[in-house]
């Protein structure tokens, strides 16, 4: 086949480098772009990067020589993924849409728009109407915590329904990009606090679970609170949940809605996990040292599946960040409308 030609917005930052290490022989798509602030541009990806680079693997061969070229929607190709920071992120993704790109976002800027998709495949396909006969237009994954909780909970929230949810949260330092948090701040500590994070994880859950009526989502009705916290890990979000069902539902009826939830299987989606949530039996587990690379990263991985004494059950789960999270969710979006059609 022939590939698309797609570009990565941002692409000296931490989710730029995880976009242009997971797109390294995609059968879909061929990166023939990579775009960054004025200060990158005119230099190749190597000579920007060599000292900076910092995910699992070197730079990938393919995108060393490419020239940077600055974020301006002139770029040669039809499809861009967009890594750029939530300061300028949305005016640039805006130009690109109304250029005719295709704009796959990380970013935050765009998410609850009316006429935006804010897409998990597994879970809210349907939403892609949204875009329906445009040219150009914006499709975003949600935040890197909103991913996993929510990968867990809409399979339990289409079989019972879900009432009420209390999350807390464990992130990964990755989370917070480059350079991050100071390494004083967070040696020997936990951070309580996430600038935005709380707002986004009590609000984009209702949108992803809504029912799309007349082009129209209209909101989830559930209840949810959540308390963010920065931790010492590299990668991988770890969550304590306790929710409320409307209808009542064993551990073994939990579990089993868990374990065969997999939509996509029948889609053929390069990034799509075998499983995408897998559940870990053992009492200690999952932890992310040992378990946020299942799936390739992909898959949300939940254990302690258990009675609360305040809601109806509690579990832990834990999904990567920057690949699930981040890039690797925004792919696995440009792949659906690969295969919807909305590339052509």
């Amino acid at each position: 086949m022939n590939k698309i030609k797609v570009g990565v917005l941002g692409a000296t930052g931490a989710v730029g480098q995880r976009f242009v290490q997971l797109l390294e022989n995609h059968p879909y798509f061929e990166v023939s772009s990579l775009a960054a602030s004025e200060k990158s541009a005119n230099k190749t990806y190597y000579e920007i990067m060599r000292d900076k680079w910092f995910v699992s693997s070197e730079i990938p061969d393919y995108a060393k020589e490419i020239i940077v070229e600055g974020c301006e929607p002139n770029l040669k190709c039809r499809l861009v993924f967009s890594a750029l920071d939530s300061s300028v992120a949305g005016e640039i993704e805006s130009k690109f849409a109304e250029k005719g790109y295709i704009v796959s976002s990380n970013s935050k800027n765009h998410r609850m728009n009316e006429n935006v998709p804010l897409l998990i495949p597994e879970i809210n396909s349907e939403h892609l109407e949204l875009i329906k006969n445009k040219k150009g237009f914006i499709v975003t994954n949600p935040n890197c915590s909103t991913i996993g909780l929510i990968l867990a909970l809409a399979p339990l929230h289409k079989k019972f329904g879900i009432k009420k949810i209390f999350v807390t949260t464990m992130q990964a330092l990755s989370g917070a990009g480059y350079p991050g948090v100071s390494s004083l701040d967070i040696l020997d500590n936990v951070i309580p606090y996430i600038s935005g994070e709380e707002e986004k994880m009590e609000t984009e859950p209702l949108k992803i679970l809504g029912e799309l009526k007349n082009q129209k989502i209209e909101f989830a009705q559930i209840k949810i609170t959540a308390h963010c916290n920065r931790v010492n890990v590299g990668d991988g979000h770890l969550e304590a949940v306790s929710f409320e069902l409307d209808k009542k539902a064993s551990i073994e009826e939990i579990k089993n809605e868990l374990k065969n939830f997999n939509p996509l299987k029948n889609l053929n989606l390069p990034s799509a996990p075998k499983n995408p949530i897998i559940i870990r039996e053992e009492n200690n587990r999952p932890q992310p040292k040992y378990d946020r690379e299942e799936g390739n990263g992909m898959s949300c991985v939940v254990g302690r599946i258990r009675k609360c004494n305040i809601l109806d059950y509690k579990m832990i789960l834990l999904s990567h960040n920057t690949i699930r999270g981040a890039a690797g969710g925004a792919i696995l979006n440009a792949e659906l409308l690969y295969q919807r059609g909305y590339l052509k």
